[in-house]
């Protein structure tokens, strides 16, 4: 690996290392992978939020990270897309071959964003600028006009990574106001902490991952921009805040934005499978990655670390030969790890100029940097707990096995009958650590307001999955029916279903709901009883074209 140069040390931060990097981004890529028209409004959706929109649905007012039912309000022919990190991820595998080409050893933090250190490709092409120029050009004869929809990819140079990704952004962002001919923006070397300074704290959830909680801490102790929170003591940060804090202080000071105390890993520290025989079997091959993974975070944990950097090889008997950097600031699971091996494996395999002609021999996992463990902190009231992410990653577990349409969970729609008040969606698509606002609306969104002619709470406490056919007779054995003005021909008594017979003692209603009286293919004319039989049970029972159903059952 080339030696990177160091540059130097941003002011009251001591020992802080920031190496000069390229940031390639491709915006709103779930976008590109998922294909649309340029004046398509498109958004893909995960955890019942947007991540991505295209330009066309921008410009009606969806934003990133909006619920699916505002978008849908918003802009009601915007189509939807299931998020699928693994087909972001293959589709990007040509812009990754076609950076590699002028460029060493890339880095992939994420589809769509890649990294690369600049030194070397800036000393043989001629500068900054003119790399910059290059793979900007590069990138777009790959991509076509598949990123007309989306916005123009751009390329970044600063020192540290998250200058760096900022410096992207404002490419992305000239290119699509036009104020540029080429999407790129070079910052000069040592500039890093004077073109932060001015930004807003923003800049480090969108492009630093910091989380909002810690930057609305920090607008509300006053500091307006990154350099205020640059120029804080350190000792004080890191007492107040902790680590996330100085993390956050050092992508301010135009750092890196890797976690404190990241060094490399020991020495030796490779995991290598090799296959006795040639595999093509992708399962088989990402099968074996796992086993690298638990052994290699196994054996991190084991000294307190965890792995922010990871080199991901894999070769054939003929000696083709697939390498690639992936990281995240937080550390990679063994879970993270699978993924990404899965990412690079079957991005490889599908290339279209791809010159594969012998199957795996050898996959080889290698840390290429590791920090501390810190774990994680745990609210002591309320909020989310360990607990919670164990459900969560098996449910993600199960869903990779059985399918995401297969396992379901509840979802709040609002509606005026029982059935009709929540619906199943896939847990993909559903935002499972937020319980709350999945299962009841927003306060102040507009699914909050209350829905007209809907029944009184409380509601059934069990909601039947087919409406059960009933008889709802009088004293005198005569059905009962509903006129046109919501009177009842006469008092109900017993009802009669599928093997049984219930006396009345008691009932309620009718609530009657005309619904869509406009359209003839949909309108709906009901009326609503709650009956209290004989044998304590409770039920809420409908009346439709002279049929009575039950629908739901009180406790």
């Amino acid at each position: 690996m080339p030696v990177m140069p160091v540059m130097p040390v941003p002011p009251g931060l001591p020992g802080l290392t920031v190496v000069r990097l390229a940031v390639v981004r491709c915006p709103q890529w779930p976008i590109v992978a998922a294909g649309c028209e340029l004046d398509e409004p498109v958004a893909v959706v995960h955890a019942n939020r947007v991540v991505a929109r295209s330009l066309a649905a921008a410009q009606a007012g969806i934003v990133i990270g909006q619920r699916r039912r505002e978008a849908q309000s918003r802009c009601p022919r915007l189509r939807l897309v299931a998020h699928e990190p693994a087909r972001d991820a293959r589709a990007f595998h040509p812009v990754v071959d076609a950076v590699a080409t002028m460029v060493p050893r890339l880095e992939i933090t994420e589809p769509g964003v890649l990294t690369f250190a600049t030194r070397g490709p800036s000393r043989y092409f001629g500068g900054d600028a003119a790399l910059a120029v290059r793979v900007q050009v590069l990138v777009d004869q790959v991509i076509g006009g598949q990123c007309a929809a989306a916005g123009r990819p751009a390329v970044g140079i600063a020192d540290g990574c998250f200058a760096a990704g900022v410096a992207a952004r404002h490419g992305v962002r000239a290119a699509a106001t036009g104020g540029s001919e080429r999407a790129t923006h070079v910052v000069a070397a040592g500039k890093s902490a004077e073109f932060l300074g001015p930004l807003s704290l923003r800049w480090l959830i969108d492009v630093g991952g910091v989380g909002p909680n810690l930057v609305g801490l920090f607008r509300r102790l006053g500091l307006a921009n990154l350099a205020a929170l640059a120029a804080l003591p350190v000792a004080d940060v890191l007492a107040r805040f902790g680590t996330e804090g100085i993390r956050a202080q050092c992508m301010a000071a135009g750092g890196d934005d890797r976690l404190p105390g990241t060094e490399d890993p020991p020495e030796g520290l490779v995991f290598v499978h090799r296959f006795e025989t040639s595999v093509q079997h992708l399962d088989t091959l990402v099968f074996a990655g796992k086993h690298l993974a638990e052994q290699l975070t196994e054996a991190l944990s084991g000294q307190g670390r965890v792995c922010t950097k990871l080199l991901v090889t894999a070769e054939t008997e003929h000696g083709e030969r697939t390498e690639r950097y992936w990281s995240r600031g937080t550390g990679l699971s063994a879970q993270a790890m699978v993924e990404r091996i899965r990412w690079q494996l079957d991005g490889w395999a599908q290339q279209t100029d791809a010159a594969i002609t012998a199957g795996v021999i050898q996959l080889q996992l290698e840390p290429a940097e590791v920090c501390a463990d810190v774990g994680v902190q745990l609210g002591l009231w309320g909020g989310r707990t360990q607990a919670d992410e164990w459900a969560q990653r098996a449910t993600a577990r199960l869903a990779g096995l059985v399918g995401d349409e297969h396992v379901v969970v509840p979802a709040w729609q609002g509606g005026r009958h029982p059935g009709d008040v929540y619906r199943w969606v896939p847990a993909g698509l559903s935002d499972l650590a937020d319980g709350a606002a999945r299962l009841a609306p927003t306060a102040g969104s507009p699914t909050a307001a209350p829905w007209p002619g809907s029944l009184p709470a409380p509601s059934p406490a069990a909601v039947y999955p087919s409406a059960a056919e009933v008889t709802v007779v009088d004293s005198n054995g005569q059905p009962v029916s509903v006129s046109g003005r919501g009177v009842p021909s006469g008092v109900p008594a017993v009802v009669r279903g599928d093997g049984f017979v219930e006396q009345v003692t008691s009932w309620a209603g009718p609530w009657v709901v005309d619904e869509r009286w406009w359209d003839a293919g949909r309108h709906r004319r009901v009326a609503r009883f709650q009956l209290l039989t004989t044998s304590g049970r409770a039920y809420l029972a409908v009346i439709e074209r002279q049929q009575w159903w039950l629908l739901a059952e009180y406790s």
